[in-house]
């Protein structure tokens, strides 16, 4: 809070085109987080009004669009382009959640922690403290380290607004700091988005200190992929695989990082793509006529020049662009690959990598993609349905795009998040997501009974055969010309640990009430959890010993992050959410385009 301040280091931010200094930052001492801690509380205020407060927030964002372009494009390295639709996206969330908050049915949690990336240093920074404060909650904000100067103007808005200041702090810092937030017990759940690996380490921490069932909302990385086939207009294409890979220097977890491209039209696409790169103009972002900013910081820049350099010495660079030698650039470059499964890691820059395929391989390469473990975006660029619709039902992605580029979704029109290694869901910006802010309590049972249920036996449940519920499909608004679907299916399984067999037929009934699909494993050893595949969540509303003894188990599997549910689940828990948008016009026609023109 204001004026309570011990302080920690205090040092420069930089420009990372030019150098330049943009501002000083004061880092939070592990006093100042002790202090908000104590000093923290929800949002006591009436919905209506927590929302007519958002939506003042939202005014003064566009009011201030000068001084926020400015510091998105010194401080974070954003095109003006790029900044103008990061304010459009803040905006769009502070108005968005201010709409949801009066339709939700359960109080706030608590205080959340909410820690948001450096590549959308507002519009993430602000989705996510927008949801918590919109459903009552109170939020520790603590943003990525290189972009803290954004994250002070917009908390100085939100404040300016009516947001109380014991309701919404700020704790800059590295992560030290988030390190801090995320092993208090006083803290009630995380909203994350940043990496794979260091959401794993979140949950982890989360399973050891704080209440067993508190949220991890975590939106994380991806290899994300895109199949051009034979029958794609190549210039359409080319302009959205140039937007998907080197737009914000490649700089967003949605980016293309695999092309594949069909064999057929790979030589006139390759040659139209490179010639496209030749001219995009590199340099200071804050220069209207610069289509490519810097990577975020040197340490960025050195990892991506790094891997760059390695498939050089390899033979495997198909085209690299020179970079300015003042700055943090790095040049947009292609490489070769033979597929999504040459690729060790998410490279988190301007590099695409290229891949080609005969048209029987298609089936080969959705299965391909999906093996990696991520699921985030997918592009797909064909003008033959039957093959859209094949793809598109068989690949494990939460949003997919056809025959358009696979960045920038918008809030309300293209709900955004990722599915296994790529988030917990359920997605910004959509129908599920402010839920899981809130908490309709159960009655806390006794500790773990005796085993009542082998692990063959839960496993033989989860083996068998079950009636999916059919799925729920929302059609959303978007403009004339783009269709924008959501589908709502059933994840696996949800086991249902009770205590006892009449609590776990109590959550079962409730996931199958959402549309989801539940096995009743009541008595089942928390630790054989860790034998089992094919679910997708753990319910038990027993004592928070035993609950903490399952939390950890599961922290401690590979794959994705599971959730320990110790409240009434909400529908994020039973439904799995995959969103499609489709460029309607790029088929050469079409009905609802030709029908609005016609009137």
């Amino acid at each position: 809070l204001a004026g309570r301040a011990a302080g920690g280091l205090r040092h420069e931010v930089k420009n990372p085109a030019t150098g330049a200094r943009v501002g000083f930052v004061t880092e939070a001492a592990r006093a100042d987080v002790d202090t908000a801690l104590r000093l923290a509380e929800p949002w006591a205020a009436a919905a209506p009004e927590r929302a007519e407060v958002l939506r003042r927030v939202a005014d003064l964002y566009e009011a201030e669009f000068g001084p926020i372009f400015a510091l998105l494009a010194r401080e974070a390295g954003k095109t003006l382009a790029d900044a103008g639709s990061e304010l459009r996206e803040a905006v769009d969330f502070l108005r968005y959640y201010a709409g949801g908050a009066a339709g939700l049915a359960h109080p706030a949690r608590g205080v959340f922690a909410c820690i948001s990336p450096w590549n959308f240093p507002l519009a993430i920074f602000t989705g996510q403290i927008a949801a918590a404060l919109a459903a009552g909650n109170g939020v520790l904000a603590k943003p990525a380290e290189q972009t803290p100067l954004i994250a002070a103007f917009a908390v100085g808005l939100m404040h300016r607004a009516g947001v109380p200041a014991s309701a919404l702090q700020l704790l800059p810092g590295d992560g030290a700091v988030g390190a801090m937030l995320t092993t208090d017990a006083r803290v009630a759940g995380v909203a994350f988005t940043g990496g794979t690996d260091t959401a794993l380490k979140i949950r982890a921490t989360m399973a050891e200190h704080l209440a067993p069932g508190a949220p991890l909302i975590a939106e994380t990385g991806g290899l994300n992929a895109m199949i051009v086939d034979s029958t794609a207009l190549p210039e359409q294409a080319v302009r959205d695989i140039l937007a998907s890979s080197f737009q914000s220097a490649g700089q967003r977890c949605s980016a293309l990082r695999c092309l594949y491209l069909q064999e057929d039209v790979a030589k006139p696409v390759t040659e139209m793509l490179f010639g496209a790169m030749e001219d995009l103009a590199l340099g200071d972002p804050w220069d209207l006529a610069t289509d490519v900013g810097p990577a975020i910081d040197a340490e960025a820049q050195a990892g991506i020049a790094a891997y760059v350099a390695a498939a050089r010495s390899e033979g495997r660079v198909l085209k690299e662009m020179a970079a300015p030698a003042v700055g943090t650039f790095v040049g947009p470059t292609v490489i070769k690959v033979t597929g999504v499964e040459q690729m060790p890691r998410e490279i988190f820059g301007p590099v695409l990598h290229i891949a080609t395929f005969k048209a029987s391989q298609i089936s080969a390469i959705v299965q391909a993609i999906n093996a990696t473990g991520y699921g985030l975006t997918f592009g797909l660029h064909s003008r033959i349905d039957d093959r859209v619709q094949e793809v598109v039902e068989a690949v494990h992605v939460g949003n997919i795009y056809v025959n358009r580029n696979q960045i920038g979704a918008v809030v309300g029109s293209q709900p955004f998040g990722g599915e296994g290694l790529s988030g917990t869901g359920p997605k910004a910006g959509g129908p599920h997501y402010m839920a899981r802010f809130t908490r309709k309590a159960a009655p806390e049972g006794e500790g773990l009974a005796a085993v009542t249920m082998t692990l063959a036996e839960v496993k033989a449940r989860l083996a068998s055969p079950q009636a999916l519920p059919a799925p729920m499909v929302y059609d959303l608004p978007g403009p004339t010309g783009e269709s924008n679907r959501l589908t709502a299916l059933a994840r696996p399984p949800v086991l249902c640990l009770g205590p006892g067999a009449a609590a776990a037929l109590e959550q079962a009934e409730a996931i199958r009430a959402l549309g989801g699909v539940a096995v009743e494993a009541a008595g089942l050893a928390p630790a054989a959890l860790a034998e089992l595949d094919g679910f997708s969540g753990v319910l038990w509303w027993g004592d928070k010993a035993g609950g903490r003894e399952i939390a950890q188990v599961l922290a401690a599997r590979k794959g994705p992050i599971l959730p320990l549910i110790t409240d009434h689940p909400d529908a994020g828990h039973a439904l799995l959410e995959r969103h499609i948008c489709i460029d309607t016009t790029a088929s050469g026609g079409n009905a609802q385009l030709l029908a609005e023109i016609a009137r």
